[in-house]
């Protein structure tokens, strides 16, 4: 009885043991296989995607975009890379660049230098202003750079945009020679001219600037736009419609929306000029479209000038400072237009 129950139980001993070696055989490998293949293949992806780094006499450069240009999120570099140096450790760009970034140079100002070219070039460059290019009215192909893209150049001063301000720290600035204006016996501004010459340089640098940087047209913008209590460059003669048909560059309106908002604006201006509501109205469209300006619901010196500045840059046939029935209907079909 003893010899048979033996027999039985080490019977079943080794039909047990045999079932445990053969179970992983059969569930193991294909378990293995495909855990090893995926993070090669992720692996692979990630690399193929970062940028070539380039150096140039130990200076390192890259330009290959990784970002959504469309949200003006770019990784391109238009200049060195900078990087720190601590002392007894190794900055590494193994994982260089970081797709969350975007460019400094948000604005393109334009202004003009109230000098002649040889003053322009001194004052620029040896005094406490300055602006990253120059455009001479020498009728050459040069244009002269100031300041590095990259670095803050001081030309804008106490200005602001929308919600923007200090716009040193956001913009790239261009100068012009030219001598801005005189006053004549009735107080009216004279301004002068600009060349063709200086014109199609101004044309091609700012094609040039708001390409790579992705600028918005609502931010290609005079020095009166951005500080219109203080400053009336590049003034009413600088061709920014032109800039806008020929060359794709800055805002402006449309004709025929102009024309809808005429017949309301040639009723409002007679009937509600004066009336605190209506100047309120217009204060804040100044205001909605870009213009650092406080409504009140009076025609103050501050308001006169602000209509001054969106004449010389929207309506450069009259600019006075008073808010006709064209002016009115300009300004509304720009925010029509370029509505935030």
């Amino acid at each position: 009885m003893r010899k048979t129950l033996y027999i039985i139980g080490l019977s079943v001993f080794v039909f047990s043991c045999t079932s445990q070696k053969n179970t992983p055989k059969t569930t193991y490998r294909p378990k293995t296989a495909v855990t090893q293949a995926k993070p090669v293949s992720n692996t692979v992806t990630e690399q193929k995607q970062k940028p070539q780094i380039t150096k140039d006499h130990g200076i390192e450069f890259y330009t290959t975009n990784i970002a959504d240009i469309t949200k003006n999120d770019n990784t391109a570099s238009y200049g060195s890379i900078v990087s720190a140096k601590p002392a007894g450790y190794n900055v590494v760009k193994t994982y260089f660049p970081a797709v969350a970034q975007n460019f400094r140079q948000k604005y393109l100002i334009l202004h003009y230098t109230v000098l002649p070219d040889d003053k322009s070039i001194e004052v620029l460059t040896t005094q406490n202003v300055s602006a990253h290019y120059l455009v001479n009215n020498l009728g050459d192909n040069e244009i002269y750079q100031l300041v590095d893209e990259n670095k803050r150049s001081y030309h804008a001063g106490v200005s602001a945009w929308r919600s923007d301000k200090n716009l040193n720290d956001t913009s790239i600035g261009i100068e012009i020679v030219n001598s801005g204006y005189k006053t004549d016996a009735t107080g009216k501004k004279i301004f002068q001219p600009f060349s063709d010459e200086q014109i199609k340089k101004v044309a091609a640098l700012a094609k040039d600037i708001v390409v790579r940087y992705n600028i918005a047209p609502t931010n290609v913008l005079a020095h009166s736009d951005i500080a219109p209590t203080r400053k009336q460059d590049p003034g009413p003669l600088f061709p920014w419609k032109k800039l806008y048909d020929e060359y794709q560059i800055g805002m402006w309106y449309d004709e025929t929306v102009k024309q809808t908002f005429m017949v309301s604006a040639g009723a409002d201006i007679p009937a509600r000029y004066n009336d605190t509501a209506f100047i309120f109205l217009v204060q804040t469209a100044l205001q909605k479209f870009g213009y650092d300006i406080f409504p009140n619901g009076r025609w103050d010196d501050a308001t006169k000038k602000t209509i001054e500045a969106f004449q010389y840059h929207f309506r450069p046939q009259n600019y006075d400072g008073i808010m006709d029935a064209e002016t009115w209907a300009i300004l509304q079909a720009l925010n029509q237009k370029y509505s935030k």
